[in-house]
């Protein structure tokens, strides 16, 4: 298998390793193949792909879409971010629970975000490019997002004064989200 799980503290959250091939004129590896995501269990078919760059400090996220959901295939292509998924789903078990990952450039990992799951990265290099893959196309008028320092979420970003964009800076907590849509979350996390 060219692939690797490495265990989340979110079950549904995944990290994946794959084999890199390195010899005196660079590296080689696969970074996605339909018949051993299958097998690791990645739902199919992946439908629009998506390229960001952005400098040290910032943060995008965290975004979710509740009318078409997302499962999300992310890698760094440039420098590193720690990435983040946040259990957005009130009747899951894992409610508000977060889970961070170091994605970079250099250690080849992929982050599987299912739909459900709200999303997030700050850079921490001089700059990163992160490109993800999507499960469903993006659904402008269904998109949501949570405040970044959302106290009953309590995510460990690994910096405490992040460049954000004015819409991300506007995101009310996850509990405030989802009394907007009508679904009042009552789990723990």
């Amino acid at each position: 298998m060219a692939f690797r799980l490495i265990p989340t503290t979110l079950p549904e959250v995944l990290l994946i390793e794959p084999d890199v091939y390195r010899d005196e004129r660079g590296f080689f590896l696969e970074t996605y193949r339909i018949d051993q995501y299958k097998d690791l269990g990645l739902p199919q078919p992946f439908v629009q792909d998506n390229h960001s760059r952005s400098e040290r400090g910032v943060l995008r996220g965290l975004h979710w879409q509740y009318r078409r959901p997302q499962g999300k295939l992310v890698r760094a292509i440039e420098g590193e971010v720690f990435d983040v998924a946040v259990d957005v789903r009130p009747e899951s078990p894992t409610f508000r629970q977060w889970v961070g990952m170091w994605l970079s450039a250099a250690n080849f990992r992929l982050a599987y975000i299912p739909p459900g799951f709200a999303h997030g990265f700050c850079v921490t290099s001089g700059a990163a490019q992160i490109t993800y893959k999507c499960t469903e196309l993006y659904d402008p008028e269904g998109e949501q997002g949570v405040s970044w320092d959302d106290p009953a979420i309590g995510i460990e970003w690994p910096i405490a004064e992040p460049t954000l964009s004015a819409r991300d800076r506007g995101h009310p907590t996850l509990e405030m989200a989802l009394h907007a849509l009508g679904r009042r979350g009552s789990g723990s996390g």
